[in-house]
């Protein structure tokens, strides 16, 4: 109001005449329009803020400190105060930031002249907690970590430090550093003291998990060959019956067998012979080999009882496959004739007690080389089928 009573009182002292509206306003755009000019003029002109930094705190900060040229202008410019503790202060807290070594940017011009009041803001002062803030960046950090809004412009420069008391800063600034280096020190060392506990507990778990399994697969082996021995020895014990057997029936029958014992080395069932027949030095002829139909689940029980190794098992698997292969594919010449001179018979068929007798029952018989079991022609094929149905049971149950 004031400003507004003296211009009037000058225009009226001069005698001019105020301008009209339209006049006022041509003035006021024409006005606005060189301040805008003004203002984009003085906005291009960019300058290097790192120009205006204490030489002093750069170097105390470069070669006092280890830091690097980059870093240290960047904390005067944002630290608190432009000094050499806000400058580290800021510089501990954003050493980790991605750009921390990108270069500086230009920044506009600062404005010159101040007003015709008070002298030239050099700060900003924060109303909440009173503290002095060197720059813009300071007082956005200084918002950001305590929630304070309420700001000023301030004419108070921050007071640079003497040499003494920049000393005491730099040892106080070393020792804070030294006591974070140490401390991160130390907690590294914890840390690497718990990985090692942690691995060497590990391995230690692992070793006494191996040790476990390799105890447990000792135990399993032990009770494999304890089966096995106790297998073995229930089969010497039924060999040693039927041998004993056999002895009292050719003492009951003067030398003669009617039974058939199948067991590798002791097969008397070959040849028969009769005891005047041997008086007079006369070899009886081998007697013809007979089978019941009717016995053939008798036949399949008598193989299915040899449980030593699993043989009574390897001899069913066997006879499946000549009995399946002749009801399978018939006409197929080459399943109707069993070698009887090759290994798979000789070790895995004829042994066995019944084996042999089961094909026969079936319609096999041998040939006149005595050298094969062929299939008869007029071999009932009900009963193969029947038989091959009750090899398969007897395989699956052994």
């Amino acid at each position: 109001v004031k400003d507004v009573e003296m211009e009037d009182a000058a225009d009226i002292a001069s005698g001019e005449e105020k301008p009209t509206d339209a006049a006022a306003a041509a003035a006021a755009d024409e006005s606005m329009v060189e301040a805008d000019a003004a203002a984009e003029e003085e906005k291009t002109e960019m300058v290097d803020p790192t120009e205006s930094l204490n030489k002093e705190h750069l170097d105390a900060l470069t070669s006092s400190m280890g830091f690097t040229l980059i870093r240290a202008q960047k904390g005067l410019l944002n630290g608190n105060g432009g000094t050499v503790e806000g400058a580290v202060e800021w510089l501990m807290q954003h050493q980790d930031d991605a750009d921390i070594d990108e270069p500086i940017p230009f920044v506009p011009k600062a404005g010159g002249g101040g007003g015709a009041g008070g002298g030239v803001a050099q700060s900003y002062k924060c109303n909440e907690c009173g503290k002095i803030l060197s720059n813009m960046a300071n007082l956005e950090l200084h918002a950001n970590k305590t929630g304070h809004s309420d700001f000023e412009e301030s004419t108070k420069a921050v007071k640079p430090l003497t040499a003494e008391e920049k000393a005491n800063k730099v040892e106080e600034i070393k020792a804070l550093l030294k006591a974070k280096r140490t401390e991160r020190e130390e907690a590294e060392k914890a840390q690497s003291i718990e990985s090692e506990k942690a691995r060497r507990f590990m391995g230690q778990e692992m070793a006494k998990t191996r040790e476990q399994m390799e105890r447990e697969a000792l135990k399993r082996d032990a009770l494999m060959r304890k089966k096995e021995k106790e297998a073995a020895r229930r089969e010497r014990e039924r060999l040693r019956a039927e041998i004993a057997k056999d002895k009292l029936e050719r003492q009951a029958n003067k030398g003669k067998l009617k039974t058939t014992l199948g067991a590798d080395g002791y097969n008397p069932s070959a040849v028969q012979y009769d005891v005047a027949d041997l008086a007079e030095g006369v070899v009886a002829p081998k007697k013809a080999f007979k089978a019941d139909p009717k016995k053939i689940d008798e036949y399949i029980k008598k193989v299915s009882s040899y449980r030593a190794g699993g043989d009574g098992q390897k001899c069913l698997k066997i006879l499946l496959a000549y009995v399946g292969n002749v009801v399978d594919k018939p006409e197929e010449e080459k399943f109707r004739s069993i070698n009887t001179e090759n290994k798979a018979f000789k070790t895995k068929v004829k042994p066995f007690l019944g084996a042999k007798a089961l094909l026969v029952a079936v319609g096999f018989k041998q040939n006149e080389a005595g050298d094969a079991l062929v299939l008869k022609e007029d071999a009932d094929r009900d009963t193969l089928k029947e038989t091959k149905a009750k090899l398969e049971a007897a395989y699956a149950a052994y």
